[in-house]
């Protein structure tokens, strides 16, 4: 223990001083780990900060934390090292990293459901916006209004298409960082609606209209059967407490007879 708490106080020293500087260590390791960078894991980083972050600082900082685990190990386990304390070590720092990003997934997990709810109200605003402008400007035009949490997807989506991709793509990306229900669909006729010409425009848009309209019925009965839902689980949970109440009340009056 005694050189484990010299070490630490070296390193602090030595680090203080700007002898060395893990900081400048994990950047510069950063281009050669970037490997291990999920392929989602900028998307979930936007998703839970809404574009506001430093992707690279964030996983520089998640490279850090693992590196201080796997030497914190090491060092208090330095007397009696083994590969199998090794191994351990290596373990136990890349959870370390992977913490973060299992975070960020269950984020995102827990939001899909709002996002599946919000979805339908967004596209009913955007087709009063396209009724006066084509569909790149409604999109465009519905960012200030649209959810925080689509703010970011409609950003890349319009950069996108004012970049000149004209393809199905944009749209399609969209729905894969999205993908609750009929998210792709909607894409889709989004997509048609902007390439058809204004003689056929208001049948599409009234196809797109009937959609929306669909899906924002199944919203509704979904809001519905989890307020019902809760209603039950809540009934159950005061009847389960007011029946194990009685009968721990009848136990009680039993054995208090018993002792008569």
């Amino acid at each position: 223990m005694i050189f484990i708490f010299i070490a630490i106080i070296l390193i602090f020293v030595f680090e203080y001083n700007r002898k060395i500087n893990t900081k400048r260590f994990i950047k510069d390791s950063v281009p050669y780990l970037n490997f291990l960078m999920e392929d989602d894991y900028k998307f979930l980083l936007n998703i839970r900060y809404n574009g506001n972050v430093d992707v690279n600082k964030k996983y520089e900082r998640r490279l850090l934390d693992g590196f201080s685990v796997i030497i914190l190990f090491i060092f208090i386990l330095f007397s009696k090292l083994n590969f199998i304390y090794i191994i351990t070590a290596l373990i136990l720092g890349y959870l370390a990293f992977k913490l973060p990003y299992m975070q960020l997934q269950k984020y995102y997990k827990a939001n899909l459901h709002q996002i599946n709810l919000m979805l339908p109200y967004y596209l009913k605003s955007l087709e009063i916006l396209i009724q006066h402008y084509t569909v790149p400007v409604a999109l465009s035009h519905s960012i200030d209004t649209a959810p925080e949490i689509f703010k970011s997807g409609l950003k890349t989506l319009i950069s996108k298409i004012e970049a000149g991709d004209s393809s199905v793509d944009p749209y399609m990306d969209f729905a894969k960082e999205y993908p609750v229900r009929d998210s792709m669909r909607m894409m889709r006729l989004l997509y048609r609606l902007g390439l058809g010409s204004q003689e056929n425009k208001q049948e599409q848009l009234m196809m797109f209209s009937r959609t929306v309209s669909t899906l924002q019925n199944k919203s509704r009965e979904q809001k519905y059967r989890e307020r019902l839902e809760k209603m039950e689980n809540q009934t159950m949970l005061m009847l389960g407490v007011t029946g194990g109440g009685i009968l721990l009340l009848m136990l009680f009056s039993i054995m208090m007879m018993m002792q008569y």
